[in-house]
């Protein structure tokens, strides 16, 4: 017999002044047993772990089992790689959107979805840019609400997003608008640096601590002291020193390789990562209570697909720094190449747009589009479950597919349903989804 506890998040500070809001729809959970979860926010992971907003003590769920967002486009459901799978409606789902009543199972559980009379108001920014970020979509104002509150504090923040949407910038720029801005700002990419020098770069090293030790050396966290340190791509700290990553956020103290001597240290951090680290809680790569560490405050950085009216934003300020020729400018700015633009998937997002403006400025003239389109998305990471692998393989597929098919046809979803072979109502669930990774 499975049961179900709820909990909701702590409410949010009230202000002086009203913030700009963005209003989604209310939506609840109805449980098996008659309980409800009624939702105070767009978002709600579900699972056996405690931290979870509906938590469900049925042994064949999973710790973080699925997550369920709200947004002015529908209810989507999401599998977090959960070892029995999620059902909706009794078909297995890894990412779906959810009718009105629906079922969702899970383990021996099951919940049904329903909307609720009224809105939730969410908070956005008033503003276009946060330090170094712009942009003036709705997903970009949402996480500078988010990162506005965060450098009021100096909470740990673990930033989630694709490679190349600015998680770097976001925590320089959270470090930057902080109290601490006068104090260090060191970077630890975890993903860079084997894991027989990671733990010396953190922690530091005492002379003769192994062999090439020749002198002591303070690590990065003594070198944030008073700062900010950034552990980019957190995901890839190995099982054996996250222990060790724990220990130091616990108790605040820092002992060097070699080492017997606990020194204090007073640093914020912040993290990065392109992968869920739910999911690696899942698979048992990654430590639950380091997780809770490092998830005090979590915000995404949305992909650049799912904001192409950030587009002029991005490229001016890229222009700007790139000191690019007012012809080539005026060229890459105008309607057409900007049209021809939001079309392309951008798999490599911001970072895959500044090389294209780079390339754009060695041709003197814009490169085609459909050039783009037909580069490498992203290499396979042997590190991944294959099933994981498939799935992100299938996801980038269907992504750059669909994009190619409409675009192919002018934007005709009958005549490109046709010519594909498919159910037209099936394409546009294809650049629904598409459209929203």
């Amino acid at each position: 017999m499975s049961g179900i506890s709820l909990t909701s998040p702590a409410d949010r500070a009230t202000e002086a002044r009203p913030r700009p809001a963005h209003a989604v729809r209310r939506f609840e959970l109805q449980v098996a047993d008659g309980e409800t979860y009624a939702a105070t926010s767009d978002r709600c992971t579900i699972g056996s772990d405690p931290r979870c907003q509906l938590v469900v003590a049925d042994r064949a769920v999973s710790r973080f089992h699925c997550e369920l967002t709200i947004d002015e486009r529908g209810a989507r459901l999401r599998d977090l790689d959960s070892r029995n799978g999620t059902f909706i409606d009794g078909i297995e789902v890894r990412d779906a959107y959810l009718r009105n009543q629906a079922t969702i199972e899970i383990g021996t559980s099951r919940l049904v979805f329903r909307y609720v009379t009224g809105e939730l108001n969410l908070p956005i920014s008033a503003h276009t840019s946060f330090g170094s970020l712009v942009g003036a979509s709705l997903s970009m104002r949402t996480m500078f609400a988010q990162l506005e509150r965060a450098a009021a504090t100096s909470a740990t923040v673990l930033l989630e997003g694709e490679t190349g949407t600015g998680k770097e910038e976001a925590a320089e720029s959270l470090h930057r608008n902080g109290s601490r801005r006068e104090g260090p700002f060191v970077v630890v990419d975890c993903g860079a640096i084997p894991p027989t020098l990671l733990e010396s770069t953190l922690f530091g090293h005492e002379r003769g601590a192994y062999t090439g030790a020749v002198e002591h050396r303070d690590g990065a966290f003594v070198e944030a002291d008073g700062g900010t340190i950034f552990h980019d791509e957190i995901g890839e700290l190995s099982l054996d020193l996250q222990p060790k990553l724990l220990r130091v956020l616990e108790r605040r103290t820092v002992c060097r390789v070699g080492g017997s001597r606990h020194e204090p240290i007073d640093v914020r951090i912040i993290a990065a990562t392109n992968r869920d680290l739910r999911t690696q809680v899942n698979a048992g790569r990654f430590r639950s209570d380091l997780y809770y560490r490092l998830a005090v405050v979590r915000i995404r950085t949305p992909p650049l697909r799912e904001r192409p009216e950030d587009l002029p934003l991005l490229m001016e300020k890229i222009l700007d720094r790139l000191a690019a020729p007012d012809a080539l400018r005026a060229r890459l700015l105008e309607a057409d190449a900007l049209a021809a633009m939001a079309t392309a998937t951008w798999p490599g997002n911001v970072r895959e747009l500044r090389n294209y403006l780079e390339r754009s400025m060695v041709y003197d003239q814009p490169p085609p589009i459909a050039e783009m389109e037909h580069e490498p998305a992203s290499a396979i990471d042997p590190r991944l479950s294959y099933e994981e692998a498939r799935r992100h393989a299938l996801a980038e597929f269907q992504r750059q597919y669909t994009a190619a098919l409409v675009r192919a046809h002018g934007g005709n979803v009958t005549q490109a349903a046709r010519a594909a072979g498919i159910d037209r109502v099936y394409l546009h669930r294809l650049i629904r989804r598409t459209t929203m990774r």
